[in-house]
Order: C-alpha cells, then structure tokens, then sequence
C-alpha cells in the first residue's frame, strides 16, 4: 500500500553540468534553493537586488543584472505588487514607508505573463541557448487570507502555463505541487507552520537534483560529498597542529576534485 501521491516532474531538455553557473531570482525559496546549489559547490547568484516575490519585481532584476547564464530559476511568490503613488512605479521592496504611500494591486494572468515574458526575452537576447526553470513558492502568503493566498498562486501557476506553452526554453519545476501534494503534512513546515522546514527543502532539492543534474554533475556531487563534511566538521582543538594538518589535507583534495571537473 502506498499512502502518498509522488508529483510527477517531467524530464528537461537540458542538464545541469558539474560547477555551472546558475542565477536564482524571485522569493525566499529561491534563496533557499540557490542555497543548496552553493553547498554543493556550484557558482550561484541569488537575488543580487534582494528577494523579489512577483513577476514584475523578477523582471525588475533581470533587466539590471547583465550576467549571461545558461542556466536560470525564475520562482514567484504572490501576484501582489505595490505601485508608489507619486511615480507609478511597482516597487520590489517598501523600504518600511508609510503604507499610505503605496497601491497595492494584483496582476492578472496576462500581466504576469507579459512581465515574464520581457524577462524571458531578455534572457534570450543574451543568450540564445538560455533554460529558464520557473517555480512557483510553496510558502502561503497568510496577510492575503488562506483563499486569497490559493488565487494568487492560481494566478502564478495559469502564467506560468501560458509562458511554458509559448517558450521552448522554458520548463516548469512542480515545487508548490510537492509540498502540497506530496508531502501534505505540518511535519514539513517551520514553526510558524508558513515557509517548508529544512527537511521540505533537502527533499525538493534532491527532486530537483535527480531530475536536473547530468550524470556527471550528479558523480561530482557524490565526490564532494566527503570533503564538503570534513570541511564542516567542528574540532575540539581548532587551533592544534593535528587539526591544521586535516584542513591542509582536506583543502588538498577539494583543489584535486575540482581540478577534475573544471
């Protein structure tokens, strides 16, 4: 008897290659995600603007960040967005100002769409054999209400749809789908019983991992492994001469293994 559905990820047109670069945009959870990419030693950029949780926010820091990856995470948070009075402009973070400075409004499908779809495009512009991977977050915006947090990710989950049907580059990775599908239990969540608990994110990560990563990056993150340990172990005598021989060592065969693979 099995007594848990298993999310189904449909298999990519591209693979992850051992230490690619990767750039990560969008909400906690892609922090969260690029996080665990950057433990296993590959080179990440992780909302170099600072998180960004809707479409128009994401495509905010893909137009200011010039960097080129193949390889691209897009994950959205909310179809909220707060427009500054005085200018007009949606704006990715407040800043703490007095609410009465904002508008807050929702995109609709379409405007989701058009505002991933500009990121999209730039992104192709720079490089044409760019994979963008677009997640939507599992974490429950609960300030919306439970229903109004369900028809914000309806929304994000419709856009992203319609901008999977219209780019070949483009591929969906079911996140929001294998928390509340898959793992379905208060278990997996943190105390605040909102954002995934770390053992959520390790399982999505090595969903992610099986289904992403080439052989050979997966054979790279199975060489690590050991070192990544020792590199994290915590001595009783950090400044003994024994210990230094270990980090000496342990540095050794970290250069080796990367000399390997570079």
């Amino acid at each position: 008897m099995d007594f848990r559905t298993i999310v189904n990820i449909p298999r990519p047109n591209f693979l992850i290659e051992p230490l690619e670069e990767l750039l990560f945009v969008g909400s906690c959870f892609a922090d969260s995600i690029g996080k665990r990419f950057a433990e296993e030693h590959f080179p990440v950029t992780v909302n170099p603007f600072g998180v960004m949780y809707n479409p128009a926010s994401v495509r905010h820091t893909i137009m200011r960040w010039d960097a080129a990856p193949r390889i691209v995470f897009l994950t959205l948070g909310t179809n909220h967005v707060y427009r500054l009075k005085e200018t007009g402009e949606i704006v990715d973070n407040c800043q703490k100002r007095p609410h009465h400075l904002f508008l807050e409004e929702q995109l609709s499908v379409s405007e989701c769409v058009d505002y991933l779809t500009q990121a999209v495009d730039e992104l192709v512009k720079r490089r044409t054999d760019v994979h963008v991977v677009v997640t939507v977050s599992p974490i429950r915006y609960v300030k919306y209400g439970f229903h109004g947090n369900q028809l914000s990710k309806a929304t994000l989950l419709m856009a992203t749809e319609e901008l999977c049907r219209k780019y070949e580059c483009v591929s969906y990775f079911p996140a929001y789908e294998i928390v509340l599908d898959e793992l379905r239990d208060y278990r997996f969540y943190q105390p605040d019983m909102i954002h995934p608990s770390t053992q959520a994110v390790e399982y999505i990560w090595e969903r992610l991992s099986e289904c992403y990563l080439s052989p050979l990056a997966k054979q790279f993150v199975q060489d690590w492994k050991p070192i990544k340990a020792a590199l994290g172990h915590k001595p009783f005598q950090p400044v003994s001469e024994e210990y230094h021989q270990f980090l000496v060592q342990t540095k050794e065969k970290e250069k080796e293994l990367l000399s390997r693979y570079i």
